[in-house]
């Protein structure tokens, strides 16, 4: 708690691109009640403010991909009593965890002139380093369900986060199911967007990580039989949450089953 008596909130950024902090900032007004609530204590990409810890909340957005974030990542769980990974890259390795399935070297070597310059490490998520004692899906995150999790934890009450299938979302919004066109990812995929992109007509492609108890290698056999060429699979299951260990282990079983045809 600060000197005011409101619990102390902190924002840390690792590998990212801040899309699940603007969220946060794309609150507009609604912040302002947060504000008042909460002391923002560290938020670099909002205030120049940086109050030291031990903070109440942390929010750590991004996937660690270099020995300091490591570091960071490890500092922030030791400054605050209560830690959240921050969207998909936090959660599962997200969109950056796409360079794990090629060696070091020859990502770095594609991707800078000078790759002798660069001190990376394989993508990873939060959990990987230390305790997590929540996380907020998506890529970007739902504001809805930020702002659930930090009333829930000003009142110490667990927060409500959808963790079923998203078709459950699917049919309460009465869309039409996209599997047989598209290939969607929704019935193995958590809820809690709000079938956003279905609702669009759009597949889902799995942003928010796998749902409890869903069937990963089956869905991944059931793509097949749909005509979908097993590196499509691949790609599908790493494209966000490839560092998460049952989308890995399915994933790396399918690459090694390709490799071995």
């Amino acid at each position: 708690m600060g000197t005011n008596g409101k619990p102390h909130l902190a924002v840390y950024k690792l590998s990212s691109c801040a899309g699940c902090q603007l969220q946060i900032l794309n609150l507009e007004d609604v912040l302002l009640d947060i504000a008042g609530a909460v002391e923002i204590a560290y938020f670099p990409m909002a205030s120049r403010r940086m109050d030291p810890g031990p903070y109440d909340i942390g929010f750590v957005e991004g996937a660690v991909t270099e020995p300091a974030e490591i570091e960071k990542v490890k500092t922030a769980r030791q400054q605050c009593r209560v830690l959240v990974a921050l969207g998909s890259c936090a959660a599962f390795g997200g969109l950056p965890s796409m360079k794990n399935r090629f060696p070091q070297h020859e990502v770095e070597r594609r991707v800078y002139q000078r790759p002798d310059w660069i001190h990376s490490v394989a993508a990873r998520p939060v959990s990987e380093y230390v305790k997590v004692d929540a996380i907020l899906r998506g890529c970007p995150i739902d504001t809805s369900e930020f702002l659930e999790l930090v009333k829930a934890v000003l009142i110490g009450i667990r927060p409500r986060l959808a963790s079923h299938s998203l078709c459950l979302e699917c049919r309460l919004q009465e869309n039409g199911c996209l599997f047989d066109r598209t290939g969607c990812m929704g019935p193995v995929t958590a809820a809690g967007c709000g079938a956003l992109c279905p609702g669009l007509g759009r597949a889902c492609e799995g942003c928010r990580g796998p749902a409890e108890g869903a069937n990963l290698a089956g869905f991944a056999r059931l793509l097949e039989a749909k005509g979908y060429s097993r590196r499509d699979v691949i790609d599908r299951f790493q494209k966000y949450a490839g560092a998460e260990p049952s989308m890995a282990v399915a994933a790396t079983a399918l690459a090694w089953e390709e490799a071995h045809a």
